[in-house]
C-alpha cells in the first residue's frame, strides 16, 4: 500500500511539468478568379498542383494518401529533396487537410515540422470567385516552432498568390 501512495505524487508531479503552450495557427486568405471546381482541381491533381505550386508532385487523393513534391522537375520524388505529406481528411470541393510526413534535407525546423498540419478550405464567392483560406496549426511557444511559423507565415502568402495569380485573367 506504501508503494501505491509513493506512486500517485510522483505521477502527479509528472502531469504537472509545464507543456510547450499552443500558438495561434497562421492562417492565410485569398479570392480567386475561378469557380471552387477549378481551384480544388488546382490543388488536388497532379496538373493543377504543377501548374503554380511545385515543380513536380503525384498525389493519391485519399484519406491516409500520399502527397510528394519538388521543386526540381528532375526530383525522383524519393530524394533529398522531396518534401512528402499525408493527406489527413478531405471533403470534395470544400476542405483539404494534410500533414509533412518528409522534409527535404537541411530543413531548418524538423522537430516542429513533423507536429503541424494544414487545413484549406474552399468558399464559392458567387459563381465565379473562391475564397481559400489555409490554417496551418500545431505551432508551440518553443523556439524551433516560433521560427517556423514566422517562416511560414512569409511562405504561405507566397503560395497563395502564386494560386491567385494562377487564375488571374490576362
Amino acid at each position: 500500500m506504501k508503494t501505491t501512495v509513493a506512486v500517485i505524487p510522483i505521477l502527479l508531479c509528472g502531469a504537472m511539468l509545464p507543456a510547450a503552450a499552443p500558438v495561434e495557427p497562421v492562417v492565410t486568405e485569398g479570392i480567386v478568379n475561378a469557380p471552387v471546381e477549378a481551384v480544388w482541381t488546382a490543388f488536388t491533381t497532379r496538373q493543377g498542383l504543377e501548374s503554380w505550386m511545385v515543380a513536380k508532385t503525384e498525389i493519391d487523393l485519399k484519406v491516409g494518401g500520399s502527397w510528394r513534391t519538388s521543386y526540381s522537375k528532375e526530383s525522383a520524388l524519393d530524394d533529398d529533396a522531396a518534401i512528402h505529406h499525408m493527406i489527413l481528411a478531405y471533403d470534395p470541393g470544400k476542405m483539404f487537410s494534410f500533414r509533412t510526413v518528409k522534409f527535404p534535407k537541411g530543413f531548418p525546423f524538423p522537430n516542429a515540422i513533423l507536429k503541424a498540419w494544414t487545413v484549406v478550405y474552399f468558399e464559392p464567392v458567387g459563381d465565379r470567385q473562391t475564397k481559400v483560406t489555409a490554417r496551418m496549426l500545431g505551432f508551440t511557444d518553443e523556439d524551433e516552432s516560433q521560427r517556423m511559423r514566422a517562416f511560414f507565415e512569409q511562405g504561405n502568402r507566397e503560395t497563395m498568390d502564386n494560386l491567385i495569380k494562377r487564375f488571374e485573367r490576362r
